[in-house]
């Protein structure tokens, strides 16, 4: 005989208001500088205990006991490269096993590159693509469900303004935060009713180290922001219950301006901008 369940239904949270920061976890991919540790420094001043993850073992250790000290909060360090196949599923599994539930994610882990195309390694490019779109996407799809059957939580993903049209010269980078950009607030949709809000979060240029990693400051196209006024921006939306948000007003009339032009016109003007002047970056002409 089939005895029906008695467990009351989990009624969904709202998705806009306040988040309830105080006593829940945070993962934050990319946590040992930039945006990622701006947004590991504001939650833990919410009370918000965190998992931090980078592949900087030794900054993420100062970082968790600098914030344990000064909030009282719990602070787990896992440190891995997520540009490797798999890593998300390692990351999930880690979690696991230390009883570590997750209750807003925040995939903040990403890179770019700069030059032609075929110029840049195939190996760095796969790396890009592992880590800017596999990693999120695996990392989404792993810790989601726990937050859909509690009916509370939060996805952040780290976009760009980048998303909003094709980047000559940064080809794999704007692909790749486009995607962020629509496969995020697709999720947003899918989830609103399910107490768990999903937000893209677009800056434009953060005076962090990405461009160290990028190897120039060509990219830096429009006003630069702090990395705590992005993470900021970033948990304002979070309570808004946005689907995604460009920071900052400059930034949105950057992004959304070449809606209102031929494409083939602004994707020139990106080339003219954002040709590299070193020849180095630019493949050798065939003779």
């Amino acid at each position: 005989m089939h005895i029906a369940s008695t467990s009351p239904a989990v009624s969904p949270a709202p998705t806009s208001g306040p988040f309830p920061y105080q006593g829940r976890r945070a993962l934050i991919t990319g946590a040992s500088s930039g945006i990622g540790e701006a947004f590991a420094r504001l939650l833990a001043a919410r009370n918000m205990n965190l998992v931090l993850v980078a592949r900087s073992e030794d900054k993420l250790r100062v970082l968790a006991a600098e914030l344990m000290k000064q909030h009282a909060v719990q602070v787990e360090v896992l440190s891995m490269d997520l540009s490797h196949e798999g890593s998300a599923r390692q990351l999930h599994g880690q979690c696991r096993e230390r009883g570590l539930h997750v209750d807003l994610l925040i995939n903040n882990a990403g890179f770019a590159t700069h030059g032609a195309f075929e110029a840049v390694p195939l190996a760095r490019q796969h790396e890009q693509v592992m880590l800017n779109v596999t990693a999120l996407v695996d990392a989404t799809h792993l810790f989601l469900p726990d937050m859909v059957a509690r009916g509370l939580g939060g996805v952040l993903n780290v976009a760009s303004i980048a998303g909003y049209q094709p980047l000559p010269y940064m080809a794999i980078y704007g692909a790749t935060k486009a995607f962020v950009l629509s496969f995020t607030e697709a999720l947003w949709a899918e989830n609103r009713e399910r107490g768990v809000r999903v937000l893209a979060l677009c800056p434009g240029p953060v005076e962090t180290s990405f461009f160290d990693v990028v190897g120039t400051r060509q990219v830096a196209v429009g006003p630069t922001a702090t990395a705590e006024q992005v993470a900021l921006a970033g948990l304002r939306g979070l309570e808004q219950g946005r689907p995604s948000l460009i920071a900052g007003w400059r930034n949105w009339f950057q992004a959304n301006m070449p809606r209102f032009a031929p494409r083939a016109f602004t994707v020139r003007v990106a080339a003219g901008m954002l040709k590299p002047r070193d020849v180095a970056a630019l493949p050798a002409r065939s003779v």
